[in-house]
């Protein structure tokens, strides 16, 4: 497959856009490593080869171990999740899968009794923007790439 268009070449400016919500998050009180499960959940979900890709090393990367890693696909029946992290990915589910009831009050509730405030601000934020980006690499087929320090493209920055 063959990437379709260089968002970040053709269009600088949104590109920097999008980045501006990473810097963002990168100060945000969400830690890190829950993060980049978030972003490799909703990834998941929207078939994002480069996202997933990218996510999985970044997690690998910040210390997850593989069963972790391995079993995010299927959380709910994993034991590997706290009862904290399964509320935000419950929360990533029903947000990046928004179906007519939105995100269920049962959902939200759950991820306000493990979260304050301003993390619940944080992992929205996170969820919506991974969800963003899912959808501009998979509309622009970005191909994933290798994992690496030379690593090129987008995925650096993200």
């Amino acid at each position: 497959m063959n990437p379709r268009i260089n968002l970040a070449e053709l269009e600088p400016a949104a590109y920097q856009a999008m980045l501006g919500l990473e810097q963002y998050l990168s100060s945000s009180p969400l830690p890190a490593p829950l993060r980049e499960l978030v972003k490799l959940r909703a990834s998941q979900l929207n078939g994002c080869a480069f996202c997933v890709d990218l996510h999985s090393h970044h997690a690998k990367n910040a210390g997850e171990p593989d069963e972790r890693l391995f079993s995010l696909v299927a959380w709910r029946e994993s034991p590997f999740f706290s009862k904290a992290e399964r509320a935000a990915l419950a929360l990533t589910d029903a947000a990046t899968r928004l179906g007519t009831e939105g995100v269920p009050d049962a959902v939200w509730n759950e991820a306000a009794a493990h979260y304050d405030d301003r993390q619940l601000v944080a992992l929205v934020m996170t969820v919506a923007t991974v969800n963003a980006w899912n959808r501009i690499a998979v509309s622009t087929r970005l191909v994933a790439s290798s994992p690496g320090p030379d690593r090129g493209g987008a995925g650096d920055r993200r």
